[in-house]
């Protein structure tokens, strides 16, 4: 679930960043996959940095991050404060991950669909609840995941924690309740197929 995502759009948004530096992308990716660096919202005041998108713990004694063979690019939200992997920074290590929109296919095995996803409101990004875990010099993260709402059911029953304004503060301020991000608005439409190394905003034009 949730296994790509597009790159937000970070000039000139919305009011409660404005005081964030943020660093120009210099070229957007609307085909963002686990291991790639992405960018995330941390500390306070907000702070923007990069980070490698699948989690590895502080914990964790291996010398290259190919040797942590748990799949953690995704947590999930109602289970996460007491896995192993994520327990210490789902208390020291809250994070946003800003975002463009995702992906989620539809269909069987060999004949894939994708649809992509996006906000339904006035704001142009998604801004999805996320841990961060620094493991020796490297930020990774991993993005938190729910139970779907009436918005993403019909294409699969997981979503990604999407967090409204004031969802966001409670986030980071240390909130555990778990109704967070199931009022997320969200449209989507049916896309093109395409590849894995596909690259280019022609990956988010309608079909048909």
């Amino acid at each position: 679930m949730c296994g790509r995502i597009i790159d937000p759009n970070l000039r000139d948004t919305e009011v409660e960043f404005s005081r964030t530096k943020i660093h120009p992308i210099t070229q957007r990716r609307y085909n963002v996959k686990p291991t790639d660096v992405i960018q995330v919202l941390a500390k306070e005041p907000l702070e923007l940095m990069t980070a490698r998108w699948w989690l590895i713990p502080s914990w964790f004694d291996g010398d290259d991050p190919k040797h942590w063979k748990a799949t953690t690019f995704n947590a999930r939200f109602e289970e996460a404060k007491d896995k192993p992997s994520f327990r210490q920074v789902w208390r020291h290590g809250r994070c946003l991950i800003p975002v463009g929109g995702f992906y989620e296919w539809t269909g069987p095995k060999g004949y894939r669909h994708p649809h992509v996803f996006s906000s339904a409101g006035n704001e142009e990004n998604l801004y999805l609840a996320g841990l961060a875990s620094r493991w020796r010099d490297l930020l990774t993260c991993t993005i938190l995941t729910r139970e779907a709402n009436e918005d993403m059911r019909a294409i699969h029953d997981r979503m990604p924690v999407v967090l409204n304004a004031n969802e966001r503060e409670a986030w980071l301020g240390g909130s555990d309740d778990v109704t967070l991000g199931a009022g997320a608005r969200l449209e989507h439409y049916p896309v093109r197929p395409f590849g894995m190394r596909d690259e280019g905003p022609e990956l988010i034009e309608r079909e048909g």
